[in-house]
C-alpha cells in the first residue's frame, strides 16, 4: 500500500478549519487591497510621468521606484496565489495535506505559515 493511500481520510477537523479560512480570506482581501495601492505608486503607471529628456536624476528615481513596485507586485501576486491555492484546499478538504506526497502538513509550519501546501521536505525538494 502506498503513503498516499495510507493518509487518505486525514482532515483537519471543522472547527479549526472555519477560523483559518477567515483568517486566509481576510488575508487575501488585504494583499489585493495592498496590490490596488502599490499600483498608485508606480511611476510608470502615472500619465504624469516626467517626459524623456528629464534629469538623470529624476530618470533614475523614476527606474528605481519602478523596480521597487514591480519586484513588492510579484511577491504579492505569489501570496495572493498561494492564499487562494489554501482556501480552495479547505473547500475539498485537503488542507493540510501536502499536494506533492500526500502526508499531513506538521501544524508548526501551519501555524508560521497558514497557507502552506507542501510539507518541509517536498518544499525543500522543491527549492533545489
Amino acid at each position: 500500500m502506498s503513503k498516499k493511500l495510507k493518509t487518505e481520510g486525514l482532515t483537519f477537523p471543522s472547527n479549526l478549519l472555519v477560523p483559518i479560512g477567515h483568517f486566509l480570506s481576510a488575508q487575501l482581501h488585504k494583499l489585493e487591497g495592498n496590490k490596488k495601492k502599490l499600483e498608485t505608486e508606480d511611476p510608470f503607471a502615472n500619465e504624469m510621468r516626467t517626459s524623456d529628456n528629464a534629469a538623470p536624476d529624476t530618470e533614475a528615481e523614476e527606474q528605481f521606484g519602478h523596480a521597487r513596485t514591480s519586484a513588492i507586485r510579484e511577491q504579492i501576486d505569489r501570496k495572493i496565489i498561494q492564499t487562494r491555492k489554501a482556501l480552495s484546499r479547505i473547500r475539498i478538504g485537503k488542507y493540510g495535506i501536502c499536494e506533492n506526497c500526500g502526508k499531513m502538513i506538521d501544524t508548526d509550519r501551519l501555524v508560521v505559515y497558514p497557507e502552506a501546501t507542501l510539507c518541509v521536505d517536498c518544499e525543500k525538494k522543491k527549492e533545489r
